[in-house]
């Protein structure tokens, strides 16, 4: 066989193990941004449940530009 031949057979098979390594941890990834944002969605919700019972107009005017 070629040695030409062979080295492109092993840099395809190099080439697809970065693939699938890339894809896994695009996938980790993906599912840890999923996890941080149902907590962030979790905890703002919590936060608007505290402010059930405070009075009418009671920050409406918040400046967060700060």
């Amino acid at each position: 066989m070629d040695m030409s031949l062979v080295t492109g057979i092993l840099a395809s098979k190099a080439g697809s193990v970065q693939m699938q390594v890339a894809a896994t941890i695009l996938k980790s990834n993906a599912d840890a941004e999923k996890s941080a944002v149902a907590t962030l969605l979790g905890a703002a919700q919590q936060n608007l449940s505290s402010f059930a019972n405070v009075g009418a107009g009671i920050g409406g005017n918040l400046d967060v530009s700060a």
